[in-house]
């Protein structure tokens, strides 16, 4: 069935909101080092930097609400946190809105609104895995027309003419293309509904538009057959199709052999969730994928499992594999990878991606043919004992960078800030198995021993995820936030899905009276010398919450500051790390620090209307350098705040 799209008449606007936005394409800038913000992460490498230094640390704390833009009354459903990036082209901005991923222009000096588009989906947009606001839209221009590429709930691409936002009538049906076309293991009689869609921005490079793929979270999958993340390459100017990339081999294609049995021919998955990089000169695009269906089982699948929970690079142009490195084999830990690559060309020459993952490592390569710049060594990894089960022997370990949070969990790591509270915690983990090393295995939740399940760090949502990291390329230091919060791995029958296990209910994480029993920090941030591999220093992301500091347990105990497990939000500005305490942990504050990049002091500190859900980012419009993100998730409508100073 043809679903129908709606623009909203270009007639509402005013106009001096036509002319404004008519004046602004009369300019050329389309880089960070022009005052813009193009790309989700900044630009095509992903580094989350801007030059830009009108705001510094002797003003910082002088910033103030230049404009506010809310999402309030755009969509069926209020948005309470939306969490993408909009992006700034020489005075626009571009952004999703709303549960039903509206795009909206808006003028970047006042947010005023210049247009906006809207979905209308059906039954797409209801059975879609991937609701809500997303993470973004991409901008591509030639110099003479311009265009916003976004993806919809329901896995639709839609091109829009950037001055207008009308869909442009030469690409695809008439400025769209059904992406669920050409999917393979879609025809599944149990299931109504094809389990696909995407929360990141699709990404635009040398006029070819690369889209990955997402589905349902798959900790209990609806079964062990699913659709595949296969990744394609579109031509920016008509929609045409020009390759697909098949992130689980065909039969006859490298990697098929790392298949065995007969996983290969009905497993899902393994598409790419996070945001994706690329590098025009080499004309190379990266693509972080995650794991097969089964985020902790994979007995239906049994072997190495490539490409996914890994990092391949493809020739933009053709789709051709330039090369490719598995971090993960045989992911059962949900770990794929969370974060688009990072690329740098670092002061000591090399050329370098950097992969920041779920389980706290760095891989470092050289971005042209996939060497690690510093050895990664496999080495022997435990077998587990979940009936089915099939296990890497081995499992690929960076030599640097050092991790930058915690692996594994014993019993050095519960909480022993008095005798009474560390007897406590060894008392509520009782009846799990530890997760010793980093690659433990998940068990059952009525295992053989009698424990029921695995405690283990770092947990599936990280270590690292899709807030990714930053770097500096003036200095080659990358700033990596991360979190440290238990996870338990238990596994039991669904009887809802023909897979043989999934991630079981009824299994709770182990507290002492409401505390974690792991020691903090909970979030921190990490500055890492990527020229060296060293580590420079950490510090703990927030302060410590009130339920910790006044526990009855903890009366007279001077804790240090301890952070939270946030999904904390960084940027790298010409003179600050900005730091914002982010959302996802109920202790996060509305909060943004400026913080020295050499030493990790804390300059100075702004309050935010609410928490940050959406990643920082800077501009320059009219000789004025504006901070902007998007806040929520306190109860009230998620919009988007801009700051400056003198506004």
């Amino acid at each position: 069935m043809t679903t129908r799209k709606k623009v909203v008449p270009s007639f509402i606007l005013t106009l001096s909101a036509l002319t404004c936005a008519t004046a602004a394409f009369s300019q050329s800038g389309t880089s960070v080092y022009e005052g813009d913000w193009p790309f989700y992460h900044g630009g095509e490498s992903s580094q989350r930097y801007s030059p830009l230094d009108q705001i510094n640390a002797d003003n910082f704390d002088e910033l103030e609400i230049a404009w506010e833009f809310s999402t309030a009354n755009f969509g069926p459903l209020t948005d309470y946190s939306n969490p993408s990036t909009p992006i700034e082209i020489d005075g626009v901005l571009y952004a999703n809105i709303g549960a039903t991923r509206n795009v909206v222009a808006l003028d970047a000096s006042n947010g005023q609104v210049l247009w906006m588009y809207r979905y209308q989906e059906g039954d797409r947009y209801t059975n879609a895995p991937r609701k809500g606001a997303g993470r973004g839209v991409s901008f591509w221009t030639d110099g003479d027309e311009s265009r916003v590429i976004d993806v919809s709930p329901g896995y639709h691409m839609v091109s829009l003419d950037a001055e207008t936002g009308i869909p442009d009538p030469n690409f695809g049906n008439n400025g769209t293309v059904d992406l669920m076309v050409g999917l393979r293991n879609t025809e599944d009689p149990r299931f109504d509904s094809i389990d696909i869609g995407l929360s990141a921005p699709p990404f635009v490079m040398n006029d070819v538009i690369v889209v990955g793929a997402a589905h349902s979270t798959g900790g209990r999958p609806r079964a062990k057959a699913n659709v595949v993340g296969d990744i394609r390459g579109f031509d920016v100017h008509t929609g045409e199709l020009l390759w697909t990339f098949h992130t689980i081999p065909m039969r006859g294609e490298v990697g098929y052999e790392t298949w065995l049995d007969e996983g290969v021919d009905f497993t899902g998955n393994s598409g790419v969730w996070a945001p994706i990089s690329g590098d025009p000169e080499l004309g190379h695009v990266y693509l972080p994928i995650e794991d097969p269906t089964g985020d902790y089982y994979g007995g239906d699948r049994p072997g190495d499992n490539l490409f996914s929970s890994g990092i391949v690079a493809l020739d933009i142009q053709t789709g051709e594999r330039a090369w490719h490195f598995q971090q993960i084999h045989h992911d059962i830990w949900d770990w794929d990878v969370p974060a688009a690559p990072v690329l740098a060309d670092l002061p000591n020459g090399e050329k370098i991606l950097m992969s920041v993952t779920k389980q706290a490592f760095v891989y470092t390569y050289d971005r042209a043919t996939g060497e690690p710049i510093w050895p990664i060594v496999e080495e022997p990894v435990p077998a587990g004992d979940v009936p089915g089960e099939w296990y890497s022997p081995t499992q690929p370990f960076p030599t640097r960078p050092a991790p930058f949070d915690r692996q594994g969990f014993t019993e050095d790591a519960l909480i022993d800030w008095t005798p009474e509270v560390r007897a406590l915690a060894l008392e509520a983990i009782d009846g799990f198995r530890l997760g010793r090393t980093l690659y433990t295995p998940p068990s059952t939740s009525e295992a053989p021993d009698g424990t029921r399940g695995l405690l283990h760090l770092p947990s599936s949502t990280g270590g690292a995820n899709w807030e990714g990291s930053a770097i500096d390329p003036e200095t080659g230091i990358l700033y990596v936030p991360s979190r440290t919060q238990l996870q338990v791995l238990s596994l039991a029958k669904n009887p809802e899905s023909d897979i043989d296990f999934s991630q079981s209910y009824g299994v709770r994480l182990p507290r002492v009276q409401g505390l974690e029993v792991v020691k903090p920090p909970y979030g921190r941030i990490t500055a890492i010398d990527m020229n060296s591999g060293d580590h420079l220093w950490w510090i703990a992301n927030a302060d410590t919450p009130d339920r910790i500091a006044n526990h009855p347990l903890l009366e007279g105990i001077d804790i240090p500051r301890t952070g939270v497990p946030t999904r904390s939000n960084i940027l790298v500005t010409g003179s600050l790390l900005l730091v914002a305490e982010g959302n996802g942990a109920a202790d996060a504050g509305p909060y943004m620090r400026a913080v020295d990049k050499a030493t990790g002091e804390i300059l100075s500190t702004l309050e935010l209307p609410d928490r940050a859900t959406g990643l920082p980012f800077t501009y320059e419009h009219n000789g004025t350098q504006y901070l902007a993100m998007f806040v929520g998730g306190g109860g009230n409508p998620a919009k988007l705040v801009a700051y400056a100073v003198d506004p």
